[in-house]
């Protein structure tokens, strides 16, 4: 599997596809404590077509690296990776705190994206008093009781307990500081303000069932987008493995939509 060094970094990261397919490159990034094959069944299809491309961000996966404290880190580090890649234009595709990193390439680079997707994502984490009191008290916990209720709670009522089980033993695997200090970026995100600057036509997916990133959130932040489709499906904040399909046909039909 390829890497590239980035600031003290070693990514890993898949480039798949025909380098002349339909369209620019996809880029794909993943969310908190997650890896680049959330995107398994994604890539699997768009990858007979056209060019894709997904990593490891720092610090998760079989990507090493710590010491990220900002979701503008996590940005700069998927610049770069496109830059050692020479691909200039592109999709960005970004499931919960790769829908942040997303939105901060976006702004950052305006001229380089031609769509983007965000799943199960907003543009700012906004709490009651009492639950910011509550996220607040739960960095205390003991780290795998932290990382396990955060993971359960990501999936929808009466998805396969086995699985959940599974998706809690591998987010547990990334590093502690890691986890920490990226759950502390996505308190801290807020481009709210900014998300009216993104002109490129955005796709936004959200799990109904979604209670870390509720659907209220999303639409608060949907609605300041200038050229935004919003689509609601029956899962919650794992959208990628809960309902691959049914994520991989929106996106099929987004990327097909020439208008």
């Amino acid at each position: 599997m390829p890497q590239l060094e980035v600031d003290g970094a070693t990514l890993t990261y898949d480039d798949e596809g025909p380098r002349d397919g339909d369209g620019v490159p996809l880029v794909f990034v993943h969310g908190w404590t997650a890896n680049r094959h959330r995107w398994d069944h994604q890539v699997a299809h768009f990858a007979e077509r056209r060019r894709v491309v997904r990593l490891d961000l720092r610090g998760h996966g079989e990507s090493s690296g710590s010491g990220v404290r900002t979701i503008d880190e996590l940005a700069k580090d998927v610049v770069a990776l496109l830059d050692h890649l020479k691909i200039e234009r592109f999709v960005i595709i970004g499931h919960s705190m790769g829908g942040m990193t997303a939105q901060t390439i976006a702004l950052a680079h305006p001229e380089r994206i031609e769509r983007m997707v965000l799943v199960d994502s907003i543009g700012k984490m906004a709490y009651s008093r009492g639950r910011a009191l509550l996220m607040a008290a739960s960095t205390l916990a003991p780290f795998k009781l932290f990382v396990a209720a955060n993971i359960r709670r990501a999936f929808a009522p009466g998805y396969p307990r086995e699985e959940v089980r599974a998706a809690i033993r591998a987010s547990a695997e990334t590093p502690r500081e890691v986890v920490m200090t990226l759950y502390g970026a996505m308190r801290a995100f807020d481009v709210l303000d900014r998300v009216g600057e993104i002109a490129a036509p955005t796709l936004i997916v959200h799990g109904y069932h979604d209670i870390q990133l509720p659907v209220a959130q999303m639409l608060r932040m949907a609605k300041a987008y200038p050229d935004a489709v919003v689509r609601i499906l029956d899962a919650g904040h794992e959208l990628p493995v809960e309902k691959p399909a049914e994520l991989t046909l929106a996106l099929d039909r987004f990327l097909a939509d020439r208008g």
